[in-house]
């Protein structure tokens, strides 16, 4: 939607965001005291200088010196713009971003609609369907279909089921009335036009349809099971600018909003698999759409747990679709994660097992028969490169190897490697490890305490899904990137030379103590000042008067992106971080304050002086000349 996103609501999305969270979803962070800290994500560096404070929900590094909050995070290391971060931590956030109007004849109001049209018309399609399933006269045959398969009206309605009738243009009929509209369903994948004849008709016809949904529970694409002899038996969405299947998993919205909190993940192969088990009270089953496991499968479920359990037919298709997984599964595996691979007996899936064993007999199979990753990774590779001869050990290591040097779990890896030297006999120290070539660059921050650096080793901060992805041309600022290869230019703190402005160190206690900012009278009394230390120093007390809640983090998030953005950052990063004992910084600032009051008093008196040397004054300019002289040394504040 075209328009300005509220200062207030960027606010309250601020209030409640987590940044240990939107960074730890992106970083490994270890906890140094009070902070949290990782390996900068800006810049190349061997020793971690990232430090993350949850009290003052801001970031800082100590070797480029990139700091800011959670908007500002998201916007450098997703490369983001400002109203996409926004948009991004409200996702996560799960509300709506509002946008306010733009006035006539403004840049903004000339600006195209930015939302996506296609959302409004998968939901339209997915309220079709299900329309269709409770009223269109064939719909025995799907009601009859899904009640053979167990399921109840209550659970069809959770996971939004819904049936495609019979008929090539039924949804086209009913969504569209020009070519304009048709075009939208084509994009959206709800429609199929040949290339030859260039005729068009609906993609699912006579199927049984599954919703896809997002994080959100926005509608992004169908699967849909076919009810006669039709091929494909299972139909799903093609590629769209808002379904990716490769990224997706379906019944993963279903199973958050089913528990509150969720311990474990078990994948499945189809929509009635996880449809069927949440039926009989497993109601954290999700499923690939379509397509093997992915990296980016992974990276999303170990986001929100810490273990997931494969559930894979046992025939040939399934313990080739686990292996797939494995592979998917080496590179995000971090120490603490757990991934478990149960195979089902011959003639079974997961929708005929629960059936006929129920709920806790399925949960107990899971328990007792699913094996761990690292005992099926060994186990498969046995089955090609038995240890019991010598070539076959030198055979397994060579299959081994690699794949365990994908594991970025330093203690998990350092494992894999024992179990393969107990299986082989082999010294793995003097096989040359395949690991990423170290950073040559020096350790600038040997001086600083171990609290706040932590351990230094590499492979304990970075999550495996953003190792590689986040190059040094990453840290710009949203207004402008770097070209490709630059480095940060920030100045460390300990760089900075000269002595701080009594304007700058009364700003910096302002934003990690607004509530003085109620103690000084009104900030228009400053209008006339033009230090752009002072200005920057006014115009925080005067957005704090006004808006007497807003915290520091706000504040920044006020400016972000302009010039005085960027010296609120800097001000910001020194006081927490360095956490300087303060010799009364209250005092300090008040004293700034009336400081400021006595200049522009006598820069005033000084002007009416002038002024009476050249003409008379007028009564008024003599009442405030006397007025001046008696206030001259007064204070500003109440304190």
């Amino acid at each position: 939607m075209a328009g300005l996103i509220p200062q207030g609501f960027i606010d309250d999305l601020l209030g409640r965001t987590d940044i240990v969270e939107v960074v730890g979803s992106r970083l490994k962070l270890k906890k140094t005291g009070k902070n949290f800290s990782a390996l900068c994500p800006f810049h190349n560096e061997k020793s971690p200088s990232f430090s993350v404070s949850p009290d003052k929900q801001f970031y800082y590094c100590f070797g480029c010196g990139a700091g800011g909050n959670a908007l500002s995070f998201v916007m450098d290391f997703e490369r983001l713009d400002f109203p996409q971060a926004v948009e991004e931590l409200a996702r996560q956030a799960g509300v709506d971003v509002p946008r306010e109007e733009a006035r006539p004849g403004s840049r903004q109001a000339s600006q195209p609609r930015k939302d996506n049209p296609l959302y409004a018309l998968l939901e339209q399609a997915a309220a079709f369907y299900r329309q269709q399933l409770r009223h269109h006269p064939k719909r025995e045959v799907a009601v009859g279909y899904l009640k053979q398969r167990g399921l109840t009206g209550q659970i069809a309605k959770r996971y939004d089921v819904g049936f495609a009738p019979p008929g090539w243009d039924n949804l086209m009929g009913h969504l569209t009335t020009d070519t304009t509209e048709v075009k939208a369903l084509i994009e959206a994948g709800l429609v199929v036009e040949n290339p030859d004849s260039g005729k068009r008709y609906d993609r699912f016809r006579n199927r049984i349809i599954f919703p896809i949904r997002d994080s959100r529970g926005r509608t992004l694409g169908f699967g849909g099971r076919v009810l006669g002899d039709d091929k494909p038996k299972y139909l799903n969405s093609p590629e769209t600018p808002v379904y990716h299947k490769g990224q997706e998993l379906y019944g993963l919205y279903e199973a958050r909003q089913a528990n509150r909190q969720l311990d474990d993940v078990v994948v499945v192969e189809g929509y009635m698999d996880v449809i069927a088990l949440a039926q009989h009270g497993v109601t954290n089953a999700v499923a690939t759409l379509g397509t093997a496991t992915t990296e980016d499968h992974l990276k999303r479920l170990f986001r929100i747990v810490n273990s997931v359990v494969f559930c894979f037919d046992g025939d040939r298709a399934g313990v080739q679709a686990a292996w797939r997984a494995l592979n998917a599964c080496l590179p995000v595996m971090e120490d603490g994660r757990h991934v478990r691979f149960m195979f089902l007996p011959e003639g079974q899936d997961p929708d005929s097992l629960i059936r006929s064993e129920g709920q806790d007999a399925f949960r107990a199979r899971m328990v007792q028969q699913a094996q761990p990753l690292t005992d099926y990774l060994f186990r498969h590779l046995s089955e090609e490169a038995s240890p019991d001869s010598l070539e076959g050990k030198a055979h397994l290591a060579t299959l081994a190897l690699p794949l365990i040097e994908q594991v970025p779990g330093s203690m998990l890896r350092r494992l894999l490697r024992q179990q393969l030297e107990k299986l082989t006999g082999m010294d793995l120290d003097s096989v040359p490890r395949q690991a990423p070539a170290a950073s040559n660059q020096h350790n600038e921050y040997a001086h600083l305490p171990d609290e706040l650096m932590g351990e230094r080793d590499d492979s304990e901060y970075y999550s495996p899904q953003y190792a590689n992805d986040a190059p040094a041309e990453q840290w710009a600022a949203p207004s402008r990137r770097p070209a490709a290869n630059s480095r940060p230019q920030r100045k460390r703190g300990s760089e900075r030379s000269g002595v701080e402005s009594p304007l700058l160190t009364a700003a910096r206690t302002l934003l990690h103590h607004p509530q003085l900012a109620g103690l000084v009278k009104e900030a228009n009394q400053f209008a006339n000042e033009e230090s752009e230390q002072a200005q920057l120093l006014v115009a925080l007390i005067d957005a704090l008067q006004k808006t007497p809640t807003l915290s520091t983090v706000q504040l920044l998030a006020r400016w972000h992106g302009t010039e005085m953005g960027n010296q609120l950052s800097q001000l910001a990063e020194k006081e927490w971080l360095l956490n300087i004992p303060s010799a009364n910084l209250e005092q300090q600032f008040f004293d700034t304050i009336n400081n400021l009051v006595s200049q522009q008093t006598d820069r005033r008196i000084q002007k009416l002086l002038d002024q009476s040397a050249q003409m008379p004054l007028t009564t008024e300019e003599k009442q405030e000349l006397r007025e001046l002289l008696t206030r001259s040394s007064t204070h500003i504040s109440d304190k």
